[in-house]
């Protein structure tokens, strides 16, 4: 028997060698702010990079009335704005040569009349090859249901031949418990779960996913990957901006729904699960949904002392005198909406039992930054400079932080001598930089999930278990916090956050300085 060579692990081979069979994509909301900035630019550099299927067909629709030339020509010029890299023009014509747009309000049967009859001619114009089918939901989350039903109600769900029908449902998934469900619900009625990639763009992010390989290709991280060794794990998800013109999404959504119930969420799964047997979609939910299933919901009396909200206030940021929330465009001025969440989780099974798990994220703080920062225990005995008492050596634990934003990289603190004739101990860093160490551009994270649900590899979508549970750790503070009146703390802009804060960390424990 042959030993396995680098490419041949069985861990990681298969999912990425799926093929892309041809595809005809239908985005709703074909020219919104999300399709402009990440969906068309995405596609673009697929096809720039050869990656698209050679027949792919691309379908806009929305209540705008323009023609496919209009659309043709509006979706080029997002592209050029927003890529990462320079359009090559000779790409961009071929992307786009036959895109289609279908205008209409997304309850209109004529809608989807219009969709069916120009995917009819993309599979008539494909002879005797089969075209998948995929359709993409860019809309308000109010209009989630109403597609769903309407694709079942005009047959658009399933393919009569041997062609395969995805959905992609963009979050927020639900903005409580019972809302999830029920969208679960009225989504599985048209689909099957094998159909619905329910996105959550975080995964697809390189250093996102470079944690999978950072904890199961490295055997050295294993042994100290347990409460016996960590003693705290902090995420972080800072922002320096405001709210901007999205007030009236984000005064309806808050902090904790926009990022702590979802992303923040996956990066804990990603943290503290089990080793998958192989990178398979239903294998490595499966193990995220275990850590989610070991997080113990929150009883009302006891939100207070796990999670803290804030509200930020008017201040300095980027030298630039900034409002406070309260003073933005369009927001209320009796809004209790935090725009920044703290919480402490503990994860209760074995691995994790003891070990507080801090999440934190907010707008208009010190500096955007997204790192997990493991905490390991100090060692039992300090042997250095017990001699001098002039001179005690105080020595920090090791610290281990995983960046996602804004430089991607790893990072490890390790106790090192200064030189000199004393023995002095003081932390030094050993850098892992994902900008020097690979040549290669990383590529935006939507390039990778349009990619993986046009090969049918949900490995990295969220499953509708692990939705519904993500939900159920939240909704109790979600009630919670929707019931006490205000008004909330404040936390001046520009600063690391609001002191209240402090009253999550065990004593052993500090912030990290955004």
């Amino acid at each position: 028997m042959s030993t396995p060579g680098p490419d041949e692990n069985p861990l990681v081979e298969g999912l990425e060698r799926l093929p892309v069979h041809p595809t005809s994509l239908v985005i709703f909301g074909g020219l919104g702010d999300l399709a402009k900035r990440k969906l068309l630019p995405a596609l673009y550099n697929l096809a720039h990079e050869g990656a698209l299927p050679e027949r792919f067909h691309l379908v806009g629709t929305s209540r705008s009335e323009m023609t496919d030339e209009e659309f043709r020509k509006e979706a080029a010029e997002a592209i050029r704005e927003h890529s990462r890299r320079e359009p090559d023009e000779t790409v961009l014509e071929a992307l786009l040569a036959d895109v289609r747009w279908v205008a209409g309000t997304f309850d209109s049967a004529s809608v989807y009349e219009g969709i069916a009859k120009v995917l009819g001619e993309f599979d008539e114009g494909a002879g005797a090859l089969t075209l998948n089918r995929a359709f993409y939901l860019s809309t308000a989350p109010d209009f989630f249901p109403v597609i769903v039903e309407q694709l079942g109600a005009h047959g658009l769900h399933e393919l009569p031949d041997e062609g395969e029908v995805r959905i992609i449902i963009e979050k927020p998934f639900g903005t409580t418990l019972a809302s999830a469900i029920d969208l679960n619900q009225k989504v599985l009625s048209v689909f099957s779960e094998q159909q619905v990639f329910r996105i959550d763009h975080y995964l697809g992010k390189e250093t996102v996913q470079n944690m999978l390989a950072f904890r199961f290709a490295n055997r050295m991280f294993e042994p100290v990957w347990n409460r016996d060794h960590i003693q705290s794990v902090q995420i972080t998800a800072s922002e320096d901006i405001g709210i901007g013109s999205r007030a009236g999404y984000y005064d309806q959504a808050g902090a904790l729904r926009d990022l702590v119930q979802n992303h923040m969420m996956q990066l804990l799964c990603l943290l503290c699960m089990e080793p998958p047997i192989d990178l398979g979609a239903d294998e490595v939910r499966n193990e995220k949904v275990k850590v989610l299933k070991a997080i113990r919901p929150p009883a009302p009396d006891e939100v207070d002392q796990m999670a803290v909200r804030a509200q930020y206030a008017k201040g300095s940021a980027g030298g630039e005198d900034v409002p406070g929330y309260l003073d933005e465009a369009d927001v209320p001025a009796d809004s209790n909406t935090e725009t920044y969440a703290a919480l402490r989780l503990h994860v209760q099974n074995w691995r994790w039992a003891g070990v507080p798990f801090y999440l934190r994220t907010g707008k208009r703080l010190a500096r955007k930054v997204t790192e997990i920062a493991v905490t390991l225990k100090p060692v039992p005995h300090v042997a250095f400079g017990g001699s001098d008492p002039a001179h005690p050596t105080t020595l920090m634990p090791n610290q281990l932080v995983l960046t996602m934003q804004p430089n991607e990289g790893v990072s490890l603190s390790l106790g090192a001598k200064i030189p000199g004739t004393r023995m002095r101990i003081r932390p030094v860093q050993m850098d892992f930089q994902y900008g020097t160490a690979f040549v290669s551009q990383s590529p935006e994270a939507y390039e990778r999930l349009i990619m993986d649900a046009m090969r049918g590899d949900a490995t990295l979508f969220t499953r509708n278990d692990e939705a519904e549970a993500q939900w159920r750790i939240m909704d109790p503070i979600v009630s919670t916090w929707e019931e006490t009146p205000g008004p909330l703390p404040q936390y001046e802009a520009g600063s690391q956050g609001p002191a209240e804060a402090a009253s999550l960390l065990r004593d052993v424990d500090t912030w990290r300085r955004i």
